[in-house]
């Protein structure tokens, strides 16, 4: 005799046996969990559901279920990858991947208000927390805009570097999208091919409006968040 549902006290007995595991230790499969367990793979289902949604599992279509690791919500408000970790006491780092000047093309060079001949700086990153991968970010800013930046070390926050030149985004337009990770990306995340993530698309704008930055952020969904209030409008 199960106490409550069978799936809830699933879930419990799932959460114990995870508590211990690595981040990305994957999951015995659901028919494994039905006759260990002797349950229905219904109920196993509907339990693996209740701890994807409660962020303690991931799963990957067609790969299986895997543990989560511990997740870091990040609020709309406009801050860097680098500001978003110290406040939750981890060392921000970067690992550059790509760093060069490119022209800036019809779709850069649209967001970016640029002629497409136009340099830009292309910047490719991978964003570490305690040295472990959390986002691979993708950054392109009008190279007129951020001169000598090249030279500098590009391993801490790009946004204090902008601080200085005095172009630091005061507000942003983004599109958030769930996606899943492809080879590369994986490889660089450490994580299954297939992986669910968040892309985050940010165009970046100053004080007069005119954009600064155009970055592509790809977030482990597995670590990453959204968290943010909405409000009600009074019925007319």
């Amino acid at each position: 005799m199960f106490p409550g549902s069978k799936h809830e006290w699933l879930g419990a007995e799932l959460r114990k046996q995870i508590e211990p595991l690595d981040a990305h230790t994957p999951l015995s499969t659901e028919r494994e969990l039905a006759v260990r367990y002797q349950v229905s793979r219904a109920t196993v289902r509907t339990a693996l559901r209740g701890l994807e949604a409660a962020g303690i599992v991931y799963r990957v279509q067609g790969a299986g279920t895997f543990v989560s690791d511990s997740t870091v919500s990040k609020t709309l408000t406009l801050t860097s990858f680098s500001e978003d970790m110290r406040r939750r006491a981890s060392r921000p780092d970067s690992r550059v991947v790509v760093a060069g000047e490119v022209p800036a093309g019809s779709v850069i060079g649209g967001e970016l208000r640029l002629s497409v001949d136009d340099p830009v700086v292309r910047l490719v990153r991978l964003r570490l927390a305690d040295d472990e991968p959390m986002c691979l970010e993708t950054s392109y800013l009008p190279a007129v805009l951020v001169p000598g930046l090249l030279g500098e070390d590009l391993s801490s926050s790009l946004y204090e570097k902008l601080d200085t030149l005095g172009i630091r985004p005061v507000r942003a337009e983004q599109v958030v999208t769930a996606v899943t990770t492809e080879d590369t990306e994986a490889g660089l995340l450490v994580v299954p091919p297939g992986a669910p993530a968040l892309r985050v698309q940010r165009i970046g704008l100053d004080h007069r409006d005119q954009p600064v930055e155009r970055t592509t952020s790809l977030y482990r969904a597995d670590r990453y968040d959204l968290k943010f209030g909405v409000r009600r409008e009074p019925l007319i």
